[in-house]
């Protein structure tokens, strides 16, 4: 049985308190995965997820970011990075956490697994840092385009001007998640496209630290972001022995239905990486890891971190000899 532990440690941000939720597993810990949920989430829904990986003796930790969950200490911040260059202090904040469970699990590999923004984050963070992890899988990523992104960021600039930073626009939200529910017609609600799980759907919109509108700031960081990690030459500075597993459903329309997956993956590959994986599931949603189909996520995710870990035992058996 999985031991759920919970700590916190002061952010980037030098003012805010990062909480933390971890779960180790009750025999030797053979890796560790480091989780980045997505906007408008939290860390605590991926605890199926997470027990899941400790059963097979993976140490599981995720932090939920500024503005979420319980790293909110003013509910007038919810969805609000901060008022200058949320995106890297998200960034640091991840660092922070990487280093932290390095030093308590310095002999085992370290994998990140980033879903949606989450994503975003972690090609950014496989840009800055070149020292770890030992691997990333990305789920429900894409590549979205440069008149998206650049009008996306035309619309917050404007929006940041007249209403400041911690404004919660409905009308950027609405352009940013709108269209994605034009595939799950007739629509029961307005995350349909989130999973093909109502019971899941329903769970998501009944919580409040999930679906929120976000800061025009925060968006703006997001898109910033994409626009950073979208470069071929920020590409080309990423660990080209980083192996790299993309997992998104082919009705994901955060990755319009495998299309930008595919750019992303193509990406990679041209950038010279060496060890690419991608896996689309046939008819599944945004939210793979909350599919009618988990079961297979979760083995597909499972049996490409043991060959990762067993990779690294025999390099290191190797280099020995």
């Amino acid at each position: 049985m999985p031991i759920l532990n919970e700590f916190s440690f002061s952010s980037c941000d030098c003012k805010s308190t990062i909480y933390v939720r971890e779960w180790l597993p009750d025999t030797s810990p053979i890796g560790v995965v480091q989780i980045c949920h997505g906007v408008a989430e939290h860390i605590s829904r991926y605890d199926e997820f997470a027990r899941f990986l400790a059963s097979y003796g993976f140490v599981v930790a995720g932090e939920d970011h500024l503005g979420h969950g319980k790293s909110v200490s003013d509910p007038k911040n919810q969805g609000y990075f901060g008022e200058n260059g949320g995106w890297e202090l998200v960034v640091g904040d991840m660092r922070k956490l990487y280093e932290r469970l390095k030093e308590q699990h310095f002999s085992l590999p370290i994998f990140i697994f980033g879903h949606s923004m989450g994503s975003f984050l972690t090609r950014t963070y496989i840009i800055r840092y070149h020292d770890g992890p030992d691997g990333v899988i990305l789920s429900g990523t894409g590549q979205q385009s440069s008149l998206l992104v650049n009008t996306g960021l035309t619309v917050a600039n404007s929006i940041i001007k007249s209403r400041g930073t911690n404004y919660k626009s409905e009308f950027l939200n609405n352009l940013t998640f709108s269209g994605y529910n034009n595939r799950c017609k007739p629509n029961r609600t307005n995350f349909d496209w989130l999973t093909r799980d109502t019971a899941i759907v329903d769970t998501y919109i009944a919580d409040p630290d999930c679906g929120f509108v976000s800061s025009a700031d925060l968006t703006r960081d997001m898109l910033m972001g994409i626009k950073y990690i979208s470069s071929a030459k920020n590409l080309e500075r990423i660990n080209k022995e980083l192996p790299v597993f993309f997992v998104s459903g082919d009705a994901d329309p955060v990755g319009e239905y495998g299309k930008g997956v595919l750019r992303v993956y193509n990406g990679f590959l041209k950038a010279g990486l060496s060890d690419v994986t991608l896996k689309l599931y046939h008819g599944a949603r945004h939210e793979i890891l909350n599919e009618i189909n988990k079961e297979e996520v979760y083995s597909d995710i499972l049996c490409w971190l043991q060959s990762k870990c067993r990779s690294r035992e025999l390099a290191a058996a190797e280099a020995d000899k």
